[in-house]
């Protein structure tokens, strides 16, 4: 779906650099890609990673799976060939952010493997973090904070992600974090410790 249609395009470099906006807000433009189950916690950590960010002074934005589908992917379903397209989308946007110097936090079930690589491949060495939020699908299946794990049971929602469609683990997430063990606060400390770790905050 991602096949070049304009012609005579050509991209235009401008003055300042990705490092010249970095050094402007005082921190390391990354995406944070957020990847797990429905109901695994994604956003709600996503969100509280968010907070802390904004408390130290960092400029960063959650992209979330449901709003960028009131909007920007609003034309797409929830077909193998539509998933790829919106997470193709996304990481496009992830990519640009990051490039502003953003700190941005990407929370999409993304099942599959081959689109989460290729939203890597966009991203410079170390710019892109892959954060598996794991928890066992009867856990994510109990807690159906928004009823579709029952509907898609019913049969009422169709290709839905650990139901009726597949889920593809991350087989190396740079973090991975167990919601069903771990408090949403311990969760965000984990990935808060990471990026200390690595000097990117």
């Amino acid at each position: 779906m991602a096949i070049q249609k304009a012609t005579n395009i050509t991209w235009h470099q401008g003055h300042i650099s990705k490092e010249d906006r970095e050094k402007l807000l005082g921190q390391k433009g990354v995406t944070l890609w957020f990847t797990g189950l429905s109901g695994s916690g994604k956003s709600t950590v996503a969100h509280e990673v968010e907070k802390i960010f904004y408390e130290r002074g960092h400029a960063s934005f959650v992209l979330d799976g449901d709003n960028i589908r009131h909007g920007l992917n609003k034309d797409l379903g929830f077909s193998p060939e539509d998933r790829e397209e919106n997470i193709r989308r996304i990481g496009e946007v992830a990519h640009l952010f990051t490039e502003a110097g953003l700190i941005t936090l990407t929370s999409f079930i993304s099942p599959y493997r081959s689109d989460r690589q290729k939203a890597r491949e966009l991203a410079n060495e170390g710019d892109f973090i892959e954060i598996y939020v794991y928890c066992p699908l009867e856990e994510c299946e109990r807690r159906d904070p928004k009823g579709l794990f029952k509907k898609a049971r019913a049969g009422i929602i169709p290709e839905f992600t650990g139901i009726s469609a597949p889920y593809e683990e991350p087989e190396n997430p740079e973090i991975r974090l167990e919601t069903h063990k771990n408090s949403v606060e311990e969760c965000a400390k984990i990935v808060i410790d990471y990026l200390e770790k690595k000097g990117i905050i």
